[in-house]
């Protein structure tokens, strides 16, 4: 939650919100379960700090010298370490002190022995960042000796020059080693992608052979199932950008490809419409058609400034379920656990509603409990709903997608009677 305040409420960066965030960790005296005041993790730059020497940038350098220090190094020695390097940061920039901290490093572990597994089991990881204009996403990793090996035998079977090759119709698929030689050296002759194309077009043909073979199981979960939203005039022209439950903008024709491979869960709505239709439940837990209606409405999490995606929410009761809250689709909202848990009816928390009228109706509300503030959407994840030229808005109900999806999703159960005004969609006999 301090990142995500510091994010939606600050309007900070995602790079001065992890400044922030481990510099505060790192810096301040905090209390343990049983009481205790424990130290500053690095109390040398938390003086140097509360003295008015260091920036946070002078913090972000030092806290990265200080992780890559192996787990193998004595904690007095690497107490020292930390001391010494706040000490002549106070007299040096932040680039001079990341220098300073790599001439440590090299005296701890000159030949790089004393990393251990624990060491690279810490720093694994892979990050995929956002998309850019293209729709492209960059990809960065720190593997394991273990995971790069593995990688490796892939890519030298499934990245073979000639091997699923998008742009080849005649290019065999899957791994190499099930293919005629004959046809692969074929293949192999009217290549010209590069090896990183190639390395590409093979991890997608694997991710491709997962998803079509059952890879994302056989639950009913819907966070493990492929979920793409759409409008009809883009799957009608082909064209346009849909968006999958993850976030992931993913052109209409692309999206059509896919369906070949996979059964998504597909949400159509309206190009003028985002308002969902009635669905009434008795139980705590919304249902998967509620749910899909629910991504189809708001992308994720609703609170304002929240990037988290639909496929990480959960179903926001408005009012809370144990306040009497009904499960019905015009009671419901995404929202990530920690927004969720946030709505409260004491000082210092949220309260929300559906609003009912003004240029964002049908859309979830936010603002802080008791207070007379405008209420709030998030635009974070559908900019394009603020834009008063370029944008869209809700301007109809009863559209062609409520008869669709009416038509595809099983009446609920009688319930009580709905209140006046609600839009309800009447089943077909």
């Amino acid at each position: 939650m301090p990142g995500k305040y510091l994010e939606g409420q600050l309007r900070l960066s995602v790079r001065a919100r992890k400044q922030r965030t481990d510099a505060a960790l790192s810096l301040s005296s905090l209390v343990a379960f049983s009481g205790e005041q424990l130290d500053p993790t690095l109390p040398a730059t938390a003086g140097a700090v509360a003295d008015g020497d260091l920036s946070l940038d002078h913090v972000a350098e030092i806290v990265d010298v200080i992780d890559a220090i192996p787990s193998a190094i004595p904690a007095d020695v690497k107490a020292r370490a930390e001391a010494e390097l706040a000490g002549v940061a106070r007299t040096l920039t932040p680039e001079q002190t990341r220098t300073a901290g790599k001439r440590i490093l090299a005296h701890l572990d000159p030949d790089g022995e004393l990393t251990d597994d624990t060491d690279r089991a810490r720093t694994r990881g892979v990050t995929l960042a956002p998309q850019d204009r293209r729709l492209m996403s960059a990809i960065s990793a720190k593997l394991t000796p273990a995971a790069r090996a593995k990688l490796e035998a892939l890519l030298v079977s499934w990245a073979a020059p000639g091997m699923n090759n998008p742009d080849d119709e005649q290019s065999p698929s899957g791994s190499s080693a099930n293919v005629d030689p004959d046809a692969l050296s074929a293949a192999a002759e009217r290549n010209t992608r590069s090896q990183a194309q190639r390395n590409h077009d093979a991890l997608e043909a694997m991710w491709t052979f997962l998803i079509a073979n059952g890879g994302l199981g056989e639950g009913t979960s819907l966070s493990s199932q492929l979920v793409v939203t759409a409008s009809l005039d883009d799957l009608e022209s082909r064209s346009g950008v849909a968006t999958t439950a993850t976030g992931t903008r993913l052109p209409v024709k692309d999206l059509v490809e896919i369906a070949g491979d996979a059964t998504p869960w597909l949400e159509v709505f309206a190009t003028a419409s985002a308002q969902i239709l009635y669905l009434g439940r008795g139980k705590r837990l919304a249902s998967r058609a509620q749910r899909l209606a629910l991504f189809g409405r708001d992308r994720g999490c609703t609170a304002p400034g929240c990037t988290v995606p639909w496929s990480k929410t959960q179903a926001h009761h408005m009012p809370d379920w144990q306040d009497g809250g009904p499960t019905d689709i015009d009671h419901l909202g995404g929202a990530c656990g920690g927004h969720n848990r946030s709505v409260s009816t004491k000082p210092g928390g949220w309260e929300t509603t559906i609003l009912q009228t003004g240029p964002f109706i049908g859309r979830v509300g936010w603002r802080p409990t008791g207070s007379n503030e405008p209420w709030k959407v998030n635009h974070a994840l559908q900019p394009e709903k603020a834009l008063p030229t370029f944008g869209d808005r809700v301007t109809e109900s009863g559209s062609a997608v409520e008869k669709w999806l009416a038509c595809r999703i099983p009446a609920p159960p009688p319930g009580p009677p709905v209140p006046p005004g609600t839009d309800v969609v009447r089943y077909p006999a």
